[in-house]
C-alpha cells in the first residue's frame, strides 16, 4: 500500500520524528508533556504518538524560552489555544505582544545591573555593606548605616 501526501499528512508522528523535526532532544519532548505544553495519544503497543500541530507549539516554546520567557507563561499562552490547532500568526501575534513587555522590562533589569557594574568595577570591594551588587535589595542603605526600625 502506498501513502500519497494528503495520507502522510494526517499521519500521527513518532517521539523520534517529532524530536528529528524540531531539533528537540526526546528528553525535552517528554519534560513538555509532563508540563502540559504539548499532548500526545497511545498507539496499540502504548507508544507516544503527535498530531503534526505538536511541531509548531515546539517551535512556539523554543523561540519564547530563547527569549527568557518561563516554561509556565509559556504554558498559560498555549493552553489558551483549542486543542489539536497550530498556533496561527494572530495567536504568535497576541503571545508575542504580551512577552514583549516582559522582555523590555528585563532589557531595562540589565542596563540598570550594567551600570552597577560599572561603578562597582572602581572600587572592587564587593562589600556587603555598601556594594549595590553584592547586596542588591538593602533599600535601607540609602538612609545610611545602623538600625533603621
Amino acid at each position: 500500500m502506498t501513502l500519497t501526501c494528503a495520507d502522510d499528512i494526517h499521519k500521527a508522528l513518532t517521539v523520534g520524528e517529532v524530536a528529528e523535526r524540531s531539533g528537540v532532544a526526546v528528553s525535552a519532548l517528554h519534560f513538555y508533556e509532563k508540563k502540559g505544553l504539548i499532548q500526545s495519544s497511545r498507539s496499540a503497543g502504548n507508544q507516544r504518538r503527535y498530531h503534526r500541530d505538536v511541531l509548531r507549539r515546539v517551535a512556539v516554546i523554543k523561540v519564547a524560552q530563547r527569549i527568557g520567557i518561563p516554561l509556565a507563561e509559556i504554558a498559560e499562552a498555549l493552553a489558551e489555544l483549542p486543542d489539536g490547532r497550530s498556533p496561527t500568526a494572530r495567536d504568535w501575534k497576541r503571545m508575542s505582544a504580551k512577552w514583549r513587555g516582559h522582555l523590555d522590562e528585563r532589557i531595562n533589569d540589565l542596563t540598570v545591573l550594567r551600570d552597577q557594574l560599572n561603578e562597582c568595577i572602581g572600587c572592587g570591594c564587593l562589600s556587603i555593606k555598601a556594594c549595590r551588587l553584592r547586596n542588591p535589595f538593602d533599600s535601607l542603605s540609602e538612609e545610611g548605616p545602623g538600625p533603621h526600625f
